[in-house]
């Protein structure tokens, strides 16, 4: 069995396009690139969530990722912002070690971007804005959940969310939990991937100077 696994997943192939990303169409903002490149996988249909990104960390010793939401981007300094419970294991690893990396597949676009960041906490009135925006559902939620915490069954978070939701109805105001609210992930280096020809891809890597201007960087694949 692990034979015929193994030889449908070595059979796994495809021709990738000709589009190709030049020095010139690279441009030397990598921050402008990367806004034009999110808003057309935004317009692209068969991408499910344009903003859907690969959050790495590091700490104890270990590597960990998981996939969270872009929900906010500072076209001036490139900043990612994505929200969480600040106990969960991701925020966890951000306090022992704040280099991170974020990764956008945008297989249908035979693109990705891979941006290496230092993250921090943003202020609470930026998290109280965002939290207020959630849907109602989504607000109770948070609350409910204490995040990366082991529990005994679901029905203990479901429980947890019926309790919640009797203390905030529907349409009144569920304020922020204490332990909840966004990072912010400035980028030191953003490389942006393009899929070609008999996998000749084009890699272009943009790094941060000292003095904030980015020096750009042609990759083999």
């Amino acid at each position: 069995m692990s034979d015929e696994i193994n030889a449908a997943i070595r059979a796994m192939r495809r021709s990738y396009g000709d589009e190709g990303l030049s020095e010139s169409a690279a441009g030397d903002d990598p921050i402008a690139l990367f806004a034009r490149w999110l808003a057309q996988a935004s317009a692209n249909p068969y991408i499910v969530e344009a903003n859907a990104m690969v959050l790495s960390t590091f700490a104890d010793n270990l590597p960990a990722s998981r996939t969270v939401l872009l929900k906010g981007f500072d076209p001036e300094s490139g900043g990612c912002t994505f929200f969480t419970n600040y106990n969960s294991a991701k925020a966890r690893a951000i306090d022992a070690n704040a280099e991170v990396s974020l990764l956008f597949p945008w297989y249908a676009m035979e693109r990705q971007v891979i941006i290496t960041a230092r993250a921090e906490k943003v202020p609470r009135g930026e998290s109280e804005e965002y939290f207020a925006s959630r849907p109602w559902s989504s607000q109770i939620g948070a609350w409910a959940s204490d995040q990366s915490m082991e529990i005994t069954g679901r029905e203990v978070l479901e429980k947890r969310w019926q309790e919640i939701s009797e203390r905030y109805p529907e349409g009144s105001v569920v304020p922020l939990p204490e332990n909840w609210g966004g990072f912010c992930a400035i980028p030191h280096s953003i490389e942006f991937w393009q899929g070609r020809y008999s996998r000749l891809h084009d890699r272009i890597r943009f790094i941060r100077s000292n003095d904030g201007t980015w020096l750009r960087q042609r990759l083999a694949p």
